[in-house]
């Protein structure tokens, strides 16, 4: 976890270094642009999943940070799960003390959460691991069973992606069909879950 969190405070130093090679394309453009113009890539150039590797090289090592290096071992435990005709846990566990001491964290913790693998093809990274929140209370630590005296609530980091957006590769400014330039944006990424004393006495 801790490297994981060091690469998203060195992102966004590193992009502020390298800020010029992430708004301008490494290799030339049929058209002329602006200074300060993300470049305009064909699917042919650029093909979907995949992301100019300037960008990568310089400021992106994305498989170091949790929400990244997690997809490919959930993706396996869940093919694991459908060949065994398992349901991935949903409800809220009661939790046994014997049961549980060689789980992971997130399966220890008594605001106990569980990682599915959201996918957005105009992001990239396209996969990254989103923690839910199993119980709406909190695991009680003398019954093992849910209680309402405290709130279950997921614990969120920004991550920065990049974003595919329309573009255009002539000076009509019109998208020109199946072109795209890359955004770098922050995004929410739950990565776990604690509990919390309820806003209001129920």
């Amino acid at each position: 976890l801790l490297p994981g969190l060091l690469l998203l405070l060195w992102l966004p130093v590193s992009l502020t270094r390298h800020g010029p090679s992430l708004r301008v394309g490494a290799h030339p453009h049929p058209h002329p642009q602006s200074p300060g113009t993300p470049h305009c890539y064909s699917a042919e150039e650029l093909p979907l999943g995949h992301a100019p590797p300037h960008l990568l090289a310089r400021a992106a090592k994305w498989e170091q940070a949790l929400p990244v290096a997690l997809v490919s071992s959930l993706e396996a435990v869940g093919r694991r799960r459908r060949r065994a005709g398992v349901p991935a846990g949903t409800q809220c566990p009661v939790l046994q003390p014997g049961e549980v001491l060689e789980a992971d964290v997130h399966q220890r913790s008594i605001s106990p959460w569980r990682y599915r693998v959201d996918t957005d093809e105009s992001r990239y990274p396209q996969k990254l691991a989103f923690a839910e929140c199993l119980c709406r209370g909190c695991i009680s630590a003398k019954t093992g069973r849910e209680t309402a005296a405290l709130n279950s609530v997921p614990l969120v980091q920004s991550l920065l992606v990049l974003r595919r957006r329309p573009c255009s590769r002539d000076t009509t400014g019109v998208p020109t069909p199946g072109a795209f330039a890359f955004h770098a944006e922050f995004i929410r990424v739950p990565v776990g879950c604690t509990c919390v004393l309820p806003r209001s006495a129920r």
